[in-house]
């Protein structure tokens, strides 16, 4: 009996201490709008948390220290981020004013205030399962992304839908947000003695100075950046410290590239690196093949039984597995993560080395040489074929820019019974559609096919549900059906007059979520299969694995072809043994680079983590201060790829015309 008293007693007893300190509190100005900035503090550290319990799978092993260090290098980035949100409100708020005190004024500028914070904190719970798809915080070109055709309305009901957990986290927390806010409305008064308002002006310079260091980061010399993140763990962990608001607002209306000038002069930058290729002088029997790339959407090599060693494991594409056989392979690397970076690496060998996609960054507008513009030049028929909805993602537009004769989208298509209602047209009766346009199609033709089925949300025609087995991962069950549909493509193509005088170029745009611990590291999530296979020719099989990229395409098939000129790429022949195999890729403000069976990190100005990757697949020794002369190697060769990129897409030289 004394147990339930006393607590019924303490608690009534709590409620008004807490009630009579916010009555106190409520009419201090600036008491008020302290409470209220701890408070959204108080929601990033939420949404912090929800982004680690969502994502655990990705984030493994990490120690209570490494946590505290992330939470307390994440409170860091948060101040910064809620005082450049709510610069404009604290200004506003507390100017030594009569109006500062008015009831309409004050419900108008809590209004801004919810409003603006809202869609931040909407930024936050968003990126908790967007950055499973990107492995990175949004930055500001997902704006720039929305707008060449993401079909961010149509797809939008399907995210609340599956998951819709992140609409509801929202709605809890502005409805705590707004909550909490309402018990603390200031109430005061305007005084209007002398020595009342020469103290509100000298609190009101102290604060704004105080914003000013607060959004600064510190009182160290730059601004705090997105790379500092660095500094409270490693990279694969920036993610957790920074938030998206943070993210978003660093990178809008920045310079999307800056000069490099690591080597003083080009003769030693192009001795190191160099994206200036001269023609090449083997002739192959395969000279004047079609060429046709077929670029699958996010088939990630985890999902591909033959090109995995695990026990009991046979992945998901029954077909591609019977094709490797009869093909060459390489060790695949992707050098994004999103499809509107994956195109243009694939076709015209430029990766995406900065924070915005090349087909929506300023660069969008250089000159370039491709596969269709070089190819055409050739007297090859070149077009691009993808089942979504014509200008998705931009790719339309690119694809005039690299120089295609022809693009054929949903519209082409024009038969809305084979549509999946959110992203474009079936891949089985698509790739039907590609085979028959091929057909008809004057030799020797370039063309290739992005399929879109295996995108979320991973629809399969009604007619095969329960036909494909499913896996650990929601999307298996629609690459089963994309492998499916690439077999019913071949068994129609292998009786066209076309098919055995063409290469055939598998590989995919981007990786997907992952279930094994390898792909979801920082090498495993590019690893992706980069297939050839020639049809009757046993000069290249499935042998030696050599290490590749997307970038590697375009050269690889220019030699393949015996292509007569010379022009600009940032990948190489891989059956060239004279140029270097390596892979690069940008993400988190880090270069990642992998070369000589070893991986850096690299942020632009230090070398960050260096491993061993073919002893070490799963990168737990990092080997930056034991492997110096590898470390100043990988280093070397690394700033000479980004200086060529950084100044010559700023230069507008991207092609080997004089």
């Amino acid at each position: 009996m004394f147990y339930p008293y006393f607590y019924s007693y303490f608690c009534t007893s709590m409620q008004k201490q807490f009630q009579f300190y916010l009555k106190q509190y409520s009419n201090n100005l600036y008491i008020t709008l302290f409470i209220r900035i701890i408070i959204i503090l108080l929601l990033y550290s939420i949404s912090r948390f929800l982004f680690i319990v969502c994502n655990q799978h990705y984030f493994k092993d990490i120690s209570i220290i490494e946590y505290f260090n992330i939470f307390w290098g994440g409170f860091r980035f948060d101040i910064s981020s809620v005082l450049m949100i709510n610069s404009v409100f604290i200004i506003l708020s507390i100017l030594p004013l009569w109006i500062t005190y008015n009831n309409v004024y004050k419900k108008v500028l809590l209004y801004y205030f919810y409003i603006s914070n809202s869609f931040a904190i909407l930024f936050n719970f968003t990126d908790i399962v967007y950055f499973r798809f990107t492995f990175k915080r949004t930055t500001s070109d997902i704006f720039n992304y929305m707008g060449v055709g993401g079909d961010f309305d149509k797809l939008l009901p399907q995210f609340l839908k599956d998951f819709w957990f992140i609409p509801i986290f929202w709605i809890l927390s502005i409805w705590l947000f707004v909550f909490l806010n309402n018990k603390i409305n200031f109430s005061g008064s305007y005084n209007k003695s002398l020595k009342s308002n020469l103290l509100h002006i000298f609190v009101f310079i102290i604060i704004i100075f105080s914003t000013v260091i607060g959004i600064r980061g510190g009182f160290q010399l730059r601004p705090l950046d997105i790379i500092n993140a660095g500094k409270y763990s490693n990279s694969k962990n920036i993610p957790l410290v920074l938030n998206t608001p943070f993210t978003i607002i660093k990178t809008i209306g920045l310079p999307v590239l800056q000069k490099k000038e690591y080597y003083s002069n080009d003769v030693e930058l192009n001795k190191i690196y160099s994206p200036f290729h001269l023609r090449n002088s083997i002739s192959k029997d395969t000279s004047n093949y079609n060429v046709v790339i077929v670029i699958f959407e996010s088939l990630s090599q985890e999902h591909i039984g033959a090109l995995n060693n695990t026990k009991d494991y046979s992945g998901f594409t029954p077909f591609l597995d019977s094709l490797i056989k009869k093909s060459y392979v390489t060790s695949g690397f992707a050098n994004g993560k999103r499809s509107i970076e994956g195109i243009p690496a694939i076709l015209a060998s430029i990766p995406t080395l900065m924070n915005e996609a090349y087909i929506t960054s300023m660069y969008a507008g250089n000159k370039i040489n491709s596969l269709a513009s070089l190819l055409r030049s050739e007297g090859y028929n070149t077009s691009f074929f993808h089942g979504g909805s014509n200008g998705t993602m931009g790719f339309e537009s690119f694809a005039k820019v690299a120089g295609f004769n022809s693009y054929y989208g949903r519209n082409q298509y024009n038969n809305e019974t084979d549509y999946d209602g959110k992203w474009g047209i079936f891949d089985e009766p698509y790739f039907q559609y590609f085979a028959n346009k091929l057909n008809e199609t004057k030799q020797p033709f370039f063309s290739t096919i992005f399929t879109l089925s295996s995108h979320h949300p991973y629809t399969v025609p009604e007619k095969y549900k329960g036909k494909f087995k499913k896996g650990k991962l929601e999307i298996q069950e629609s690459i089963m059906y994309a492998d499916f549909s690439l077999r019913k493509f071949f068994e129609t193509a292998s009786k066209m007059p076309w098919f055995n005088k063409t290469i055939f170029v598998i590989t995919a745009d981007h990786t997907s979520e992952a279930y094994f611990d390898y792909y979801q590291n920082n090498i495993g999530m590019y690893s992706i299969p980069i297939i050839y296979y020639i049809p009757n020719n046993d000069s290249i099989r499935f042998t030696e694995k050599k290490l590749s990229q997307q970038t590697d395409i375009m050269p690889t098939v220019l030699g393949l072809v015996n292509f007569k000129g010379n022009y600009f790429s940032f990948g190489n022949d891989i059956f060239d043994s004279t140029q270097p195999n390596f892979s690069i890729s940008y993400l988190n403000n880090e270069y990642q680079i992998l070369k000589d069976g070893f991986v850096l990190r690299f942020d632009g100005k230090n070398s960050t983590a260096l491993y061993n990757f073919k002893k070490d697949s799963l990168l737990k020794n990092n080997l930056i201060n034991i492997n110096i002369n590898q470390k100043v190697k990988l280093e070397t060769f690394t700033k000479a790829v980004i200086q060529q990129y950084n100044n010559n897409m700023i230069n507008n030289r991207m092609t080997n015309e004089k």
